[in-house]
């Protein structure tokens, strides 16, 4: 999987948000916003040609020391999140 070309991740007041820098990839009805983890995880692969989840999981345990299980179930969730959303592509 990859994040989509495009998207950046800023920091607006205490939240993260995710933002096109084209017009083209603009969409007016969306706003994505990201909790502390999933900002991390975004700032460690958005510049990757590509990831897995079990790569996010292992990014989640190194940096916060959760239980592997733990960290794939999230790590799914979140990409799961993010290709709904159209920031990622399998």
């Amino acid at each position: 999987m990859k994040t989509i070309k495009g998207f950046r991740m800023r920091k607006l007041g205490l939240e993260h948000i995710i933002t096109a820098e084209g017009v083209e990839l603009i969409n007016f009805n969306k706003m994505i916003a990201l909790n502390e983890s999933a900002a991390f995880l975004w700032e460690s692969v958005q510049d990757k040609d590509s990831f897995t989840v079990e790569t996010l999981a292992d990014l989640l345990v190194e940096q916060y020391g959760i239980d592997k299980e733990l960290a794939l179930k999230d790590s799914a969730a979140v990409a799961a999140k993010w290709i709904e959303a159209g920031i990622a592509e399998e």
